[in-house]
């Protein structure tokens, strides 16, 4: 099983906003909050649809007008939780980001609607990322990018021009990355002088675990590293949402695989050096 990056709703969770109050909440967060529990069951059992969540959203329309000349926290969060469903849940950017829009302009002062334009740039940095990431088929170039490894060297997939590369976002933590380490290894110490390598990029948020652990499993090759985890910069500028997650290209820089295991990884390699 991969590692998943949770949506936002799962990630930050619905209820989030909620945790921590007691009997001293309002009554529009009572409410609110059996809403989302409600929407919360939906989602597990697999309702996902706006046909699905229709009665749900009426009354989240519903609580809102009940109390939308209250300019409070609590009121603006029907509006951030409303939205949320619509940029994460329905796909429906357009939706969400009016929503959005609304909180920042209805209730400025209060913190959704401070953060509204944060929200409206990750709706923004997700949808580029979306794009790029239908991009990324088989027999396409890979966008190249250009950072500093762990070590702060030079680091881009230009550097290795004329060689295979596996492109590998991992993390220390990720179980499955672990395990698929001796295949990928294995293919590394069989194709390294024929021309193959690996720009690893971790996911990781501690630079010492990971160094301790490259140094442990003695993976040589380049990492890239900025502690961010599931915010990694080139996770999200290639819209990984799960992990391991590879790219395997030719010499060309084309993509010649994604997420190759085990045998599959070497077959395809040793087919791509034959061609180098």
């Amino acid at each position: 099983m991969k590692y998943v990056l949770l949506s936002l709703v799962a990630a930050v969770g619905l209820l989030l906003p909620f945790q921590g109050r007691g009997a001293d909440s309002s009554d529009v967060a009572s409410e609110l909050k059996a809403l989302v529990q409600k929407v919360q069951t939906k989602l597990r059992d697999g309702k996902k649809t706006e046909a699905d969540l229709a009665d749900d959203l009426k009354e989240f329309d519903k609580l809102f007008a009940a109390h939308k000349g209250e300019k409070t926290d609590d009121v603006a969060q029907i509006l951030l939780m409303k939205a949320m469903l619509y940029l994460q849940v329905l796909d429906n950017d357009e939706k969400g980001v009016e929503l959005v829009k609304q909180l920042k302009t209805d209730f400025p002062e209060t913190k959704p609607g401070k953060n509204a334009d944060e929200i409206l740039e990750q709706v923004k940095a997700q949808a580029e990322s979306k794009k790029l990431r239908k991009g990324l088929v088989e027999g396409s170039k890979f966008p190249d990018f250009a950072e500093k490894d762990v070590d702060g060297k030079p680091l881009s997939v230009a550097n290795y021009k004329g060689k295979v590369v596996l492109i590998d976002f991992w993390a220390t933590w990720c179980g499955p990355c672990v395990a698929e380490l001796p295949n990928v290894q294995k293919a590394y110490e069989a194709h390294h002088k024929s021309g193959f390598e690996i720009i690893g990029i971790s996911l990781d948020q501690d630079e010492k675990k990971l160094r301790n652990f490259l140094k442990e499993k003695n993976m040589t090759w380049q990492q890239y590293f900025d502690g961010k985890g599931w915010g990694n910069k080139l996770a999200a500028k290639y819209g990984v949402q799960s992990i391991p997650a590879t790219y395997l290209l030719d010499a060309e820089g084309k993509i010649i695989g994604q997420d190759l295991r085990g045998d599959a990884l070497d077959q395809a390699l040793s087919k791509a050096l034959a061609k180098k």
